[in-house]
């Protein structure tokens, strides 16, 4: 009977401490609403959007040379996943080591550099996993290199290629709050605040927006790429899953 009392005020222990911990993470965005909106407009703008729209403009048009130069492929994947192997940490300060210093800039250029590898790498599995046959009854019909591109074959890729930069997204997403150790804001300085000052209010500020920053970006640029993709290839796509669902 002892054990069961002792269980059930641990567990009202627990639920005590779990709300007052919740109303004191609620209790610093309140009290400093300008503080937070400010740092989670950074995360969204600095440290995922300008990163992202970034690598897209590099790594698109690269991967589409990679697909017409075969030996380009495996030179700029071997870089790209040399990137992606350097912990992050490290690249930050790799920026500072080479004069880029402290704040933004260096975090924008360490996030693109992280994103560069799975939009990169989609955008090449993504054009030549288009089936070879449509590319030759494209040519059959005299469709230019560039007709072939734009009508055929990223239409075809266009969702493998949204995989890459919603993986991207998050990558930035969750990276971009270790930045704030150079002082580029964002989310992630209440979490370093926190570490600092040892108070888990803090690190929840930082650390929970960032969660739920991830998973809604990933729906949106879901929903983006369902509303996107033209829908002949939609329905294509749910005709194949019921086909295997049948068998």
């Amino acid at each position: 009977m002892n054990s069961i009392f002792s269980l059930f005020a641990s567990i009202q222990t627990a639920l005590t401490v779990r709300g007052s911990l919740v109303d004191r993470v609620i209790k610093v965005i309140t009290d400093n609403p300008d503080e937070f909106l400010t740092a989670l407009s950074q995360h969204i703008v600095n440290l995922v959007l300008i990163p992202v729209l970034l690598a897209i403009i590099i790594a698109v048009p690269l991967g589409i040379l990679a697909t017409r130069r075969p030996f380009l492929e495996k030179i700029f994947l071997t870089v790209v996943n040399v990137l992606q192997t350097i912990p992050s940490l490290a690249l930050l300060t790799l920026m500072i080591v080479i004069g880029l210093g402290i704040g933004t800039r260096p975090a924008i250029i360490a996030l693109f550099l992280y994103s560069l590898l799975p939009i990169l790498r989609n955008t090449v599995v993504g054009i030549k996993s288009v089936d070879p046959f449509l590319k030759e009854a494209a040519l059959g019909m005299g469709m230019t290199g560039w007709q072939r591109l734009h009508m055929i074959e990223l239409p075809l890729a266009f969702q493998v290629i949204m995989g890459g930069i919603r993986t991207a997204a998050v990558i930035c997403i969750g990276t971009g709050t270790i930045a704030a150790y150079i002082g580029a804001g964002g989310l992630g300085q209440f979490i370093v605040r926190g570490l600092n000052l040892y108070r888990d209010e803090l690190l929840l500020v930082g650390a929970i927006p960032s969660a739920l920053l991830a998973l809604l970006t990933d729906y949106l640029l879901g929903r983006f790429e369902y509303v996107m993709t033209p829908r002949g290839l939609r329905i294509s796509k749910n005709q194949n899953k019921s086909t295997k669902q049948a068998v």
